[in-house]
């Protein structure tokens, strides 16, 4: 019997921002999941929900179909109601959220409700919470971590790697696990409690294809492959209109291996040869392989030769000053952000085991770009900065930076040699006598705007939105414009721009600004 229901591929490809090209696989073994994600904060709009994304990604790494999310409030009767449902729907049912210590905490009250059980103090919880809070009664708000459902039981995780026992148990109570809703919290039980919905009887092998060409341009190609493969393989299609390298993940998933090789061979000879992309979604993660990959490969060119250097001088800078006096330059530019992944790669290949923030110094101008304030917000989480913002000139704010934080012996800075008439700069060259005292370390003096692209292209390192619409320098939104040399009238007829690396003449790099 077809384990996949059919359903025309013609009628089922739409353009759309998500859809899934197929049908979902149902086999006599299947686990399902069901999601249950309780507090008004999240229907508010107050605060962001991650948990589902993060648990919905490793059930489905553990062979569990989720099969529904459900947001809801801090209602008794609802959650109630929608416990008892997903109780009966699906293999596990995982609530995140609601069990705090204060009145609008109503998760444990509601899942009891749903098995018509009643709350009461678990002895376990109880230890916990004194040893936690302190003594207390049983009715004070200390101890109502501790009131759970009667028939509710108690697991302990063991972290994967060590094999430490979690301080903390995880309630459950029949097919329902009841988790915190702190992300921090949840990731960590989470990780600890994987074996409890593992499915043995199952295994989901899957590939992306990244793809530099619109849906539209390949629908048929995707309805064509989907019928001939949709037996065994899910073939998904994603859109991303934001990102710099691709413009749609075509995603493959299946039960075996070869049903999947079969299917990804079929589509990557169908597709245009030139639209493929090669593209690392973990740039961050492998960034200290990816840099060393090139210090250490056989290639004698310029830009082989240019990151080599760069690399040497920023060691050279971590050895004699190490971190804690290292505040490194950013300003959301494609220079910086070029330093800013080479100092991270270097930093975190010397000190693997660091676990301090990194020091950035970002020097805002005038009526800034947003695009350029969230590119800085962005790459500070992304990388673990500690981004110190000033927002007056060099020269003054390095003033208050050495009052500020004293210990800082070393800014290094970005200087490119397209970008500066001091000819006078070495790698590591002390400010100028009037100015306060740092040592300015300047790893890229001798790259062109060739090689930061080249950099930053071949490791998909994400870089400010505004260079994919045709801006090759960034100023403040006063003084600075699309480059006039990637102009060009799109199929519509409308005025449009080539994005940054696709600037041929380096030398009118900063055509488009007014200083």
């Amino acid at each position: 019997m077809n384990r996949f229901s059919r359903i025309s591929a013609c009628k089922r490809l739409k353009i759309t921002v998500n859809h899934i090209v197929g049908r979902r696989m149902a086999t006599n073994n299947e686990c399902s999941a069901g999601i249950i994600v309780i507090g008004d904060e999240i229907l508010k709009g107050q605060t962001e929900d991650t948990n589902s994304h993060f648990i919905c990604k490793h059930l489905f790494s553990l062979g569990v179909k989720v099969k529904k999310i459900s947001v809801i409030g801090d209602d008794l009767d609802t959650i109630a109601r929608e416990v008892s449902l997903f109780s009966k729907s699906f293999t596990h049912v995982i609530t995140t959220g609601g069990i705090g210590p204060t009145h609008d905490d109503k998760t444990f009250e509601g899942i009891a409700k749903a098995f018509d059980d009643v709350l009461e103090p678990n002895p376990v919880l109880v230890e916990l919470c004194k040893e936690y809070f302190g003594p207390a009664s049983l009715d004070s708000p200390k101890m109502k971590l501790a009131m759970v459902p009667k028939s509710a039981t108690t697991v302990y995780g063991y972290h994967p790697e060590t094999g430490q026992k979690n301080k903390f148990p995880l309630v459950t109570i029949k097919n329902v696990y009841i988790f915190p809703g702190v992300p921090q919290l949840l990731e960590r039980s989470f990780i600890t409690l994987e074996h409890l919905f593992k499915n043995p009887s199952k295994d989901f092998y899957t590939r992306e294809i990244y793809v530099d060409k619109d849906e539209v341009s390949i629908a048929d190609i995707l309805n064509t492959v989907d019928s001939k493969h949709n037996n065994t393989v899910i073939l998904g299609s994603y859109p991303d209109f934001n990102n710099s390298y691709y413009k749609v993940k075509l995603v493959l998933e299946s039960e075996t291996k070869k049903d999947l090789d079969d299917a990804c061979q079929t589509l990557t000879e169908s597709l245009p040869k030139d639209c493929i992309v090669e593209y690392d979604k973990s740039p961050i993660h492998h960034a200290v392989d990816k840099v060393y990959g090139v210090v250490n490969s056989c290639e004698r060119c310029e830009y082989t030769k240019n990151v080599r250097e760069a690399v040497k001088i920023l060691e050279e800078c971590l050895d004699k000053y190490g971190l804690d006096d290292l505040c490194v330059g950013f300003n959301g530019g494609k220079d910086c952000t070029v330093l800013l992944h080479l100092f991270y790669s270097v930093a975190k290949k010397k000190f693997p085991v660091h676990k301090d923030k990194y020091k950035a110094l970002y020097i805002k101008s005038k009526s800034v770009f947003p695009e350029v304030e969230k590119f800085i917000q962005i790459s500070r989480d992304k990388l673990q900065f500690f981004v110190q913002s000033f927002s007056f000139l060099v020269q003054a704010q390095l003033s208050l930076l050495s009052l500020l934080n004293p210990k800082f012996q070393v800014s290094t800075t970005i200087t490119t040699s397209n970008e500066t008439n001091e000819s006078h700069l070495e790698s590591f060259s002390m400010t100028d006598a009037d100015w306060p005292q740092f040592m300015r370390v300047n790893p890229l003096l001798n790259w062109s705007y060739k090689h930061i692209w080249q950099f930053l292209r071949s490791l998909n390192i994400p870089y400010c939105s505004l260079y994919d619409r045709g801006y090759t320098s960034l100023g403040s939104m006063n003084n600075t414009h699309p480059n006039p040399h990637l102009q060009y009238i799109d199929d519509r007829g409308i005025l449009s721009y080539h994005p940054a690396h696709t600037l041929v003449n380096e030398n009118s790099e900063r055509h488009g600004r007014n200083t």
